[in-house]
């Protein structure tokens, strides 16, 4: 069964003003919830094009989605390659990019791949070292806890989890494997927690949390993925249409708000001007100048909610 709290749900959907004849994309599937919302808005003449990495996500998403009016493509990539989808989907083009009424980014793990233990993702659960979204990807965390060099280990430790003990970490980790390899994430989390001092390790967190984002992170190139996602969904986008990103973390929220913040229409014109002549117009405009946060009652609900953060533009 693939059950998923879907979060910021109707802020997301009222977010990208759905008009029932539109394109639509959902770049992050998982349990099909923002989807089912988007597709109930579409008449027989609306599209909505889903993209996810997870067969498990796909296949729910197809029996969630069977019954709703509308053209309706799932497709089964990592969102980085969005233009490429929407070109083979046959989206209509202008000037040679597809252009379409909205994109959604709802960048959380999906719960079942963080509660079934055998994908690898959760500190709590003792599994293979995997971590993989898409399982036919090569890497794995296994490979990058067992291979990779120390200071390798120590930089994601450091930019992906934001783990000001990663250097320490890196060393229990390479010393635990030259004497045998790191197979579990039992293993991998008593490791962690052995390198962490013990006065750190009895304030916040789970010792581990930290470390194993990082290594998520660094398995699936989630944060490059992103960079370059973004950059397509502004040229994707068509005028009046609208992108919304859900973030989850500091790093991701960083990458949207730069990539948003390099297209929005910045006047430089002296203030006694009667109306802007500035020479570069800005493409996008923010619908929201801070990030929407989810309410009390849905943090009552769902606690995972409690990082996200939602950005909203619309194209000029």
């Amino acid at each position: 069964m693939f059950h998923h709290i879907t979060v910021l749900l109707n802020e997301a959907i009222d977010g990208l003003n759905i008009r029932n004849d539109g394109i639509y994309v959902d770049c992050t599937l998982g349990g099909a919830g923002h989807s089912r919302q988007i597709a109930s808005k579409l008449s027989s003449g609306g599209w909505l094009i889903g993209i996810d990495q997870d067969d498990k996500a796909l296949k729910h998403a197809e029996q969630m989605l069977d019954s709703f009016n509308g053209k309706i493509d799932l497709v089964k990539s990592n969102f980085r390659h969005l233009e490429e989808v929407l070109k083979d989907a046959g989206v209509p083009q202008s000037e040679g990019v597809p252009q379409v009424d909205g994109i959604l980014f709802d960048l959380g793990v999906s719960s079942p791949q963080l509660d079934e233990a055998e994908r690898g993702f959760s500190y709590n659960q003792d599994a293979e070292l995997d971590m993989r979204m898409d399982r036919s990807n090569p890497l794995t965390a296994f490979q990058i806890v067992n291979e990779w060099p120390d200071d390798k280990i120590a930089d994601i430790l450091h930019h992906y989890g934001e783990e000001k003990f990663a250097r320490r970490i890196a060393k229990h980790i390479v010393l635990s494997r030259d004497r045998k390899p790191i197979k579990s994430t039992g293993q991998l989390s008593e490791i962690i927690k052995e390198a962490i001092p013990a006065a750190a390790r009895r304030t916040g967190p789970h010792p581990a949390k930290r470390s194993f984002q990082a290594i998520r992170i660094a398995v699936n190139d989630e944060l490059g993925a992103l960079e370059e996602a973004l950059e397509q969904a502004v040229r994707c986008t068509a005028p009046g249409g609208r992108i919304a990103v859900i973030t989850f973390h500091s790093l991701e929220d960083r990458i949207c708000k730069q990539t948003f913040a390099k297209y929005v229409e910045k006047c430089t014109c002296p203030p006694d001007f009667p109306i802007c002549v500035c020479p570069q117009k800005g493409m996008l405009k923010l619908i929201n100048r801070k990030p929407i946060v989810p309410g009390p009652r849905e943090l009552e609900a769902n606690p995972r909610a409690r990082s996200a953060k939602l950005r909203i533009v619309e194209k000029l």
